[in-house]
């Protein structure tokens, strides 16, 4: 049990350095005047957002937790309780670790822009990152630490291991909840002050006298620090705890070691996190996004190189080299997909300049040619964890056969999630960069430090694209394994393995439900935030009518009441997306049986991986694009391009940040509850 030890003392090791980087940000001075007050508006509505919308998730947790319990009790499980507590474990981790990562970025958005008036760009790239690691450390060691934990306390067993799916569940339940009233509010809160601001006023971004611009401020933070790091976390302990349960099919000889392996890869991973505020020390900051993309690629080479040892010592000389490959196989696919979405999105590469050239002929070709890219980007994510997957079964599965070969796969999941501390932090550290640029325009500093946090925010831009293609990416991986897990749970002696086929006609059927379910959830979210953005549109031009000396900075907005608009509604709107994807396992597998509910997971994971990666990337791609002429291409700002743009950004941010990303969860969810109701369908088949 060496390793699970180990992997307990890294991951609390992790957590006390995210600690200390919080310390070391939180003393930064923040400054003083306008950007301070600023700022207390961005803090206090976060925390306000957050409070209601996890007083609502804790209520839906404690009722799934006591109907868990029920269950287990009626179906004569031993050690009922087992099952809920771990549920509850999970949702509050996943709680606490987006609430913590938040408290941390909303304070560290002031301290950015006074670092660059008192230090300049390193100094202020390292609040702004410092702040950004905070979050990925603490969601990457907390579940690293967490799993090992309950598994150290409960006892390494078999039925320890396949009940620790309740705490994939708890964690995943919060992140779609989070995820998914994160994205309305921020994307309602966006869309409302861009088309009032920009389009009808005519006022720049993040001007002050618009009454949506803090609302806006502040969805950066309860969408892309708290939903995103509610989002990998999930993803991060159910690649561990899926792997692990699919290494219960292994031979017994084998079990052990080979469960232990993704809880200590996941530790490399988190040592490799840890020292990219190393590698950010020593690297050059005349360009922030070359110093994350570089610190991005050490982590990964890091973890490639801590994870052999590690592999070698658990399953010996050639398993442990098979197992190593794979990860890097894991580690590689996680490249891919972020260098992809990267090219697809950043400002001035092709595929961006291309959309900005052609919104000079309106906002149709600005859609039109969007659309495109976004198909096109696809394409090769797609194909590379189909070749992840397939190198990974092949490396494993002479070992011992098809269920070494599906390990595999999982354990590639692991692989590409061990960056995950690192990839959570950079994405963070977008918001932070982000908020401190929109601080600076609304305090009304110089064009010499705005100039610097358009830097800095242009690098966060750029890192947030990379991060939603490698969470749909990891996400898929991630799915895959819950699918291979959720088969090696079935017992043996009531399921034919050879019904699992494309001829069985309910496995169609599922396959044909499960693809239309991503659709549906889109549809909905997509609703929501339309709806949202009416009427916070509404209050602005309300405001704007009823007090004309805003736009003359005579009077100053109500920005208190915009956010409390779109508070209300996201609230609202946050909790049918997430029953859908609880109750549609569920009905499948009772109405239908447990070979539907495999081609339903099946088809979801393939419709969820095309909805999810291209909404994330035709939504950047737009936004980017839109920055592209704001700096002077194809006529600038108030240009007939930009107004073009500015309709194609809108467009596409309630895709990049509400149900894209929340798509990624929809996926995992579904199969998590799939393993969690498996036994009882088992017995009713």
């Amino acid at each position: 049990m060496l390793p699970l030890v180990l992997s307990a003392v890294v991951g609390a090791a992790v957590l006390m350095f995210a600690v200390y980087l919080a310390i070391s940000v939180l003393r930064y001075p923040p400054g003083s005047g306008r950007a301070l007050e600023i700022h207390e508006f961005i803090k206090e509505g976060a925390r306000a957002y957050l409070r209601r919308q996890y007083g609502v998730i804790v209520s839906i947790s404690v009722a799934i937790a006591v109907a868990i319990l029920v269950a287990s009790i009626v179906a004569g499980r031993p050690s009922p309780w087992r099952a809920p507590l771990l549920f509850l474990a999970g949702s509050f981790s996943s709680v606490a670790a987006g609430y913590f990562g938040m408290l941390v970025a909303t304070r560290a958005n002031v301290r950015t822009v006074n670092a660059v008036v008192t230090g300049g760009l390193r100094v202020a790239f390292g609040v702004a990152f410092k702040g950004g690691l905070v979050m990925g450390l603490t969601v990457a060691g907390l579940g690293t630490f967490a799993v090992a934990v309950a598994l150290l306390a409960l006892g390494f067993s078999d039925e320890v291991i396949r009940d620790s799916i309740y705490y994939a569940f708890g964690a995943s339940a919060v992140a779609l909840f989070a995820r998914v009233g994160g994205g309305i509010y921020t994307k309602a809160a966006d869309v409302g002050a861009d088309l009032v601001g920009k389009v009808e006023v005519g006022i720049p971004e993040d001007d002050p006298r618009n009454p949506g611009v803090i609302a806006d401020n502040v969805g950066d933070n309860v969408g892309d620090v708290a939903g995103m790091g509610a989002d990998l976390f999930e993803s991060y302990v159910e690649a561990i705890i899926s792997t692990m349960v699919v290494a219960l099919a292994l031979a017994v000889a084998t079990q052990v070691s080979y469960a232990l392996l993704p809880l200590a890869v996941s530790a490399a991973g988190l040592v490799a996190s840890a020292a990219s505020v190393l590698f950010t020390m020593v690297l050059p900051i005349r360009d922030p996004a070359k110093a994350l993309s570089t610190a991005s690629l050490a982590s990964a080479v890091l973890i490639a190189v801590l994870s052999l040892p590690v592999s070698l010592y658990l399953l010996g000389p050639e398993a442990g080299l098979r197992a190593w490959l794979t990860v890097v196989a894991g580690l590689v696919a996680g490249v891919v997909v972020g260098l992809t979405s990267d090219y697809f999105t950043r400002k001035g590469l092709p595929p961006t300049a291309k959309v900005a050239e052609m919104s000079q002929m309106g906002p149709a070709l600005t859609i039109l040619s969007g659309m495109s890219y976004g198909f096109m980007s696809v394409v090769i994510p797609s194909v590379g964890i189909a070749v992840a997957a397939l190198v990974a079964y092949a490396l494993t599965a002479p070992l011992g056969g098809f269920w070494y070969g599906i390990y595999g796969v999982a354990l590639s999941a692991v692989g590409m999630l061990s960056l995950t501390g690192f990839v959570v932090g950079a994405d963070a550290y977008g918001p932070i960069t982000d908020n401190a640029a929109g601080i600076a325009e609304q305090a009304g500093f110089g064009e010499d430090v705005r100039s610097v946090t358009d830097l800095l925010d242009s690098a966060g831009n750029t890192m947030k694209s990379i991060s939603k293609g490698y969470a749909i990416g990891s996400a898929a991986l991630t799915a895959l394994a819950l699918l291979a897990a959720y088969i090696s749970v079935l017992p043996r002696d009531k399921v034919d393995m050879s019904q699992l086929n494309l001829l069985n006609s309910y496995v169609v059927a599922g396959f044909f439900i499960g693809m239309a379910v991503p659709a549906l959830f889109t549809s909905i979210v997509l609703r929501a935030v339309s709806d949202a953005a009416f009427e916070l549109i509404a209050e602005i031009r309300r405001q704007f009518r009823e007090r004309p000396g805003i736009l003359e900075f005579r009077e100053r907005p109500d920005y208190g009441r915009a956010v409390d608009v779109v508070t209300k509604y996201a609230i609202k709107r946050l909790v049918i997306p997430g029953l859908i994807a609880i109750a549609v396992p569920v009905v499948v597998g009772v109405t239908l049986g447990i070979y539907a509910l495999a081609g339903t997971l099946a088809g979801a994971i393939v419709s969820g991986l095309l909805l999810g990666l291209f909404q994330g990337n035709v939504g950047n791609t737009w936004d980017n694009a839109k920055k592209y002429i704001e700096e002077g291409h194809f006529g600038g700002k108030g240009s007939e391009a930009h107004k073009a743009a500015v309709i194609g950004d809108t467009v596409g941010d309630p895709l990049k940040d509400a149900a894209g990303p929340s798509l990624n969860i929809l996926i995992k969810l579904m199969s998590v509850v799939a393993i969690s109701i498996a036994p009882v369908l088992a017995a009713l088949a």
